[in-house]
């Protein structure tokens, strides 16, 4: 290229560097809706119970369906928290939590993508097994299965032959932190859930309320009430939980009282003593911290302003250290750019950093602010750009040029530590696979797991980003839940950044069907009923009034107001009611199963006019839609 003289030289010179800096950007320019589609996947491979039948990992079955039977309740459902087939009530919160956060703050985002319907539904497979687990106002069932007999056996959950006993917190054996976080993660999906299913959102608030008090007035570690616990996902301590589920009571429900807890305790708890480069299912406090900072950009701190601030002092720091502009006090990094803070699935640090510092950066934009770091200060922007290299890093941007996630790219871990995915399915291999006999034939087989577990993000490369895809080596190649929850909402915010199309992925081919969006309307049910007439003039106002316990039940008291919200009266009205439990009043039955009909002197519901009906139940809502009308 030296001997070049002549402009045509110099123009192939231009083109080629110009073809050399397209191919660069092409190799990183990732697409994060199909990495999205994947990691809501993982959430599939990782159910526990009875499998609805338009599940999309094919290869995994019914499992655990006598969960709790044992000690005399209904714990079948929720989520394996990882390689294993342990249900961790704590990690399993938190990444419920997580999930809810991303449907919140980036709910246009995740909806342009088409994902809000899965995202939700990756939420409520959680949040019904909480519920479930909540039976009475200060008993919390945390943990189904015992680690270290699991941890013995290599089976699919479909075989399993593992004890699944069960462990609860209660009165005189509290876990704060347990409760807490479930609190939190009931409280956050409330919100999610808010815009679709409202009573659903209320349901949700009743056990989140409960919860909360019940882990504030019996105060204590829940892994010194369950003890198989501890080895596993011991607690630092309780006060992080507290605050947080206060401030997520806050954001679902306005009420003040929850601002002022925060705020009394802000000292005697850590929120505002605690500076961390840490968030994680057992340290939340910059996850408060940032939480409460939204409140102050808000304006809405009031009387309130001065501790707020000090809470949004220690998110700066937080956000500072991971920037690495904290004068020294900075998260570790890799030579290759990833922040480093365990041994043992470190990924899972870096997603929940990541998410925090996306919703930061939202956070101060909207409020037209900066980041003020030692080291001067930060746009927004900045935060973003950084959360994005760490995806990138995540996605194959890094020294082994490997995807993290399974399944996505051309080069991504393929002995991933997890059972069902490294024995081939019930379907193929259709004999029982004995505890010794995985680990004889399974797990020690050289080749690549027979079932690829899509979305699965791994714990990730070491200190220097060396990474070793090997079935043994657990600290690197074991996904978690708590891993993937963060990754939904930064995903989406990603994608978004390049425009809602996802080139050169096909969304509806079969591997990824994709659930149709709930619409925002408060009477939207779990599924569509059949026959149910769709774009109706009645709005469904679905609220709980009252609750109350009789032995271990819970009762609930759901009132629901219909709306005739056209311009036309209508008549004839016919309800289809399921799964009601319990007596109901305002409305007369038909000879039609399950069919009910407005009262006679309400026959016509005359534009903009209401009638209401009250049923009690203990358990889930019932499922209300409309059959016809005229």
């Amino acid at each position: 290229m030296r001997n070049c003289k002549h402009t045509p030289c110099v123009l192939v010179a231009l083109l080629l560097v110009g073809v050399l800096h397209l191919e660069a950007a092409m190799a990183t320019d990732f697409t994060y809706g199909e990495a999205l589609d994947k990691s809501l996947m993982f959430f599939e491979a990782q159910r526990s119970g009875k499998l609805p039948s338009d599940q999309r990992v094919k290869w995994r079955g019914d499992s655990g369906l006598t969960d709790g039977l044992g000690q005399g309740v209904n714990l079948v459902g929720g989520y394996y928290d990882a390689g294993d087939h342990v249900k961790f009530g704590l990690p399993m919160a938190f990444t419920v939590t997580m999930l809810s956060w991303g449907a919140i703050e980036f709910r246009k985002e995740i909806t342009d993508l088409a994902q809000m319907g899965e995202t939700l539904w990756a939420i409520r497979w959680g949040t019904d097994y909480f519920m479930k687990a909540h039976p009475q106002p200060n008993v919390l069932w945390g943990q189904v299965g015992d680690g270290d007999s699991d941890h013995y056996c290599w089976e699919r959950p479909e075989d399993m032959t593992t004890p699944r006993t069960a462990y609860k917190i209660d009165e005189n054996h509290p876990g704060s932190d347990l409760a807490g976080e479930t609190a939190a993660a009931l409280a956050s999906a409330a919100i999610a859930f808010q815009p679709y299913n409202s009573s659903y959102s209320a349901l949700l608030l009743v056990h989140a309320k409960q919860l909360f008090t019940f882990a504030d007035r019996f105060r204590g570690l829940y892994d010194e009430s369950i003890g198989s616990a501890k080895n596993f996902y011991t607690s630092s301590g309780y006060s992080d939980e507290l605050l947080w589920a206060a401030a997520w009571l806050y954001q679902a429900t306005n009420e003040e009282s929850y601002l002022k807890y925060v705020v009394d305790n802000a000292v005697y708890m850590g929120g505002t003593g605690w500076a961390v480069k840490e968030f994680s299912w057992d340290n939340k406090y910059a996850g408060v911290q940032i939480l409460l900072s939204k409140v102050l950009l808000e304006g809405k701190g009031g009387a309130y302003t001065s501790t707020l601030k000090q809470y949004q002092a220690k998110a700066d720091y937080f956000a500072c250290a991971c920037l690495q502009k904290n004068e020294g006090y900075n998260v570790l990094k890799t030579p290759g750019g990833l922040l480093y803070v365990r041994e043992w699935n470190n990924l899972q640090y870096v997603t929940s950093a990541s998410f925090l510092l996306a919703v930061y950066s939202e956070y101060l934009s909207a409020a037209n602010a900066k980041l003020t770091c030692p080291e001067g200060q930060i746009q927004p922007q900045e935060l973003l750009n950084f959360a994005k290299s760490q995806a990138d890093y995540i996605l194959g941007k890094n020294p082994q040029s490997m995807s993290y996630i399974v399944g996505f790219g051309s080069k991504y871990p393929v002995h991933v530590h997890h059972r069902g995915a490294s024995i081939p399915a019930v379907s193929v291999l259709q004999s029982v696979v004995g505890c010794v006999q995985g680990f004889e034939t399974w797990y020690h087989h050289p080749e690549a797991n027979p079932n690829v577990i899509y979305g699965a993000l791994v714990g990730g490369p070491d200190q220097n980003d060396n990474f070793s895809d090997d079935r043994s080596s657990y600290e690197e190649t074991e996904p978690t839940l708590s891993a993937s929850g963060p990754l939904i909402g930064l995903f989406s915010k990603l994608q978004s950044l390049n425009g809602i199309n996802v080139p050169g992925y096909n969304r509806g081919s079969p591997n990824f069907p994709h659930q149709t969006i709930p619409s925002p309307s408060p009477n939207q049910n779990e599924k569509q009923v059949p026959n149910k007439v769709s774009g109706t003039p009645i709005k469904f106002i679905h609220s709980i009034s009252n609750t109350w316990s009789i032995g271990k039940i819970t009762y609930y008291r759901h009132k629901v107001i219909l709306k005739n919200t056209s311009q036309k009266p209508v008549t004839d009205v016919k309800l289809l009611i399921e799964n009601l439990q319990g007596p109901l009043w305002g409305l007369s039955p038909t000879p039609e199963k399950n069919t009910y009909e407005l009262l006679q002197w309400q026959k016509v519901l005359q534009p903009a006019s209401e009638c209401t009906f009250v049923y009690i139940q203990g358990g889930p809502q019932a499922k209300i839609s409309i059959l016809s009308y005229h």
